[in-house]
């Protein structure tokens, strides 16, 4: 299918899944249900069609790119949305690009944290859903409810239990109202995912939301390329409206289908709903890392670098990381909303980055901090160099442990290998460099009245950072 192209839209923040999801390495990029990240799970889901369009944030571009890479797909397009404007605007971008590689391009639109056990099943579906999209429909996957659910909104068909098209939107009901859906037969739950023509889509966005349409297209002519990503000037692009596909087509348009899915879907929203999708011992308890259970019931409980052990709880989620632990009951776990909001008041950090944070060139953990001092362990992948800069406020001394370095510092180049260091005075213009085939892997000292990241003078940069 030449004309195929899935588009991922990567947009979430994931903030429900604290503190495993961080706004700036959400969930979508972590290894939630398998040894491939979500994002991974989703590419890999419509293999053998062309590489993915991908649509994300800045502060993502470099994650999805690589995570793709890594399971051998370049993406089709790194599309970079400079403010978030709902599901619509990004979709409309993903439809002018592929209209750019493909006159007849056809989009097999999905979020990137999306969970679907029959891969086999849902690929059948999305066969389907083509040969509809071929005759100009909007399709939609309605997913087949397994439960009443009041987490999600629903799709009523004019015809019960086959393709058909679209009676009515519903939004999130209350749980009665969810029990009748459920009992009718003809309601599916809302999954987010479509196929149509690129060029339906924007037809039909013309029509029922003209502003959009007009702003996104002007918005997309004046794109630049970056690297390997379409970058979409900011200033335009917020002038858009904010609306979903559903309010801006879907629930006006007379093309649109609905066809039912039951592939184990689960948009894994919650704890209590990645929960539901792991494997369980005989107590009913998911376990993620170094843990141990006794006398424990229906617990989901995750460590990252430590051990955990539960005694006597039942319906708990117990989440480990670095820097951050959370304990709450499974019924309650929506309210982890509240503690990302706290944070976000009260300007703390632990919401926006975990302990590791992920960089184009490799990564670095904070390993210890105090009054004007900061360690971190570093690593550098092959090939990778870090930006030309200086600081203002502080030094760094490094100490390579594995692995070889090439350390510029004031025009002067120093070859590293391990257990050598090398001092960097303040102010002094510097860059580091992996020129081996291998991780270099070193122990950064900071010392200074002021250590933060934004203490960055960046003179030079490989990755187009400014």
């Amino acid at each position: 299918m030449k004309n195929v192209y899935p588009v991922i839209l990567s947009g979430g923040s994931g903030t429900r899944l604290w503190p495993l999801s961080r706004k700036h390495y959400p969930k979508q990029f972590l290894k939630l249900t398998s040894d491939y990240t979500m994002v991974q799970e989703t590419a890999l889901r419509l293999k053998g069609l062309n590489n993915p369009i991908a649509v994300c944030n800045e502060a993502h571009r470099f994650i999805i790119a690589e995570q793709l890479n890594e399971i051998g797909q370049s993406p089709s397009a790194v599309i970079l949305e400079p403010v978030a404007r709902n599901t619509a605007p990004a979709i409309a971008l993903a439809a002018l690009k592929a209209s750019e590689l493909n006159e007849n391009a056809v989009l097999v639109i999905l979020a990137a944290d999306h969970v679907i056990n029959d891969t086999v099943g849902f690929q059948k579906a999305v066969e389907a859903a083509i040969k509809e999209a071929e005759n100009d429909s909007l399709v939609t996957f309605g997913v087949v409810p397994e439960k009443p659910e009041a987490g999600f909104g629903y799709i009523q068909a004019q015809v019960e239990g086959q393709l058909s098209a679209i009676k009515r939107f519903v939004e999130k009901p209350d749980l009665e109202t969810a029990k009748q859906y459920v009992e009718s037969g003809d309601y599916y739950w809302n999954s987010g995912m479509f196929v149509f023509k690129a060029k339906s889509f924007l037809e039909e966005l013309s029509e029922h939301d003209p502003d959009m349409y007009q702003t996104v297209k002007r918005a997309f002519e004046q794109a630049s390329c970056d690297l390997d990503f379409t970058r979409i000037p900011k200033e335009e692009f917020a002038l858009c409206p904010d609306n979903s596909i559903d309010y801006a087509v879907m629930e006006k348009t007379q093309k649109g289908m609905v066809l039912p899915i039951s592939v184990g879907w689960n948009d894994v929203g919650s704890f209590s709903a990645l929960w539901e999708v792991l494997n369980k011992d005989n107590n009913g308890n998911a376990n993620l890392g170094d843990v141990k259970n006794i006398d424990s019931e229906n617990c989901l409980v995750q460590s990252e670098n430590q051990f955990v052990a539960t005694i006597g709880v039942k319906d708990l989620v117990v989440i480990g990381t670095k820097d951050s632990i959370l304990v709450a009951h499974k019924d309650r776990v929506q309210d982890v909303k509240k503690v990302v909001q706290y944070m976000s008041d009260t300007e703390r950090c632990e919401h926006l980055l975990h302990r590791e944070v992920h960089r184009p060139w490799g990564k670095y953990d904070s390993v210890d901090n105090g009054e004007r001092y900061q360690v971190k362990r570093i690593t550098v992948k092959p090939g990778a160099s870090l930006s030309k800069q200086m600081h203002h406020h502080r030094a760094e001394h490094w100490i390579v442990v594995s692995g070889t370095a090439i350390v510029e510092v004031d025009e002067k180049e120093t070859l590293l290998s391990e257990n050598q260091s090398i001092y960097i005075p303040l102010g002094s213009v510097h860059r580091l460099t992996n020129p081996g085939k291998v991780n270099l892997e070193l122990i950064e000292v900071q010392s200074g009245s002021y250590l933060g990241e934004d203490d960055i003078v960046r003179f030079n940069d490989v990755y187009g950072r400014s």
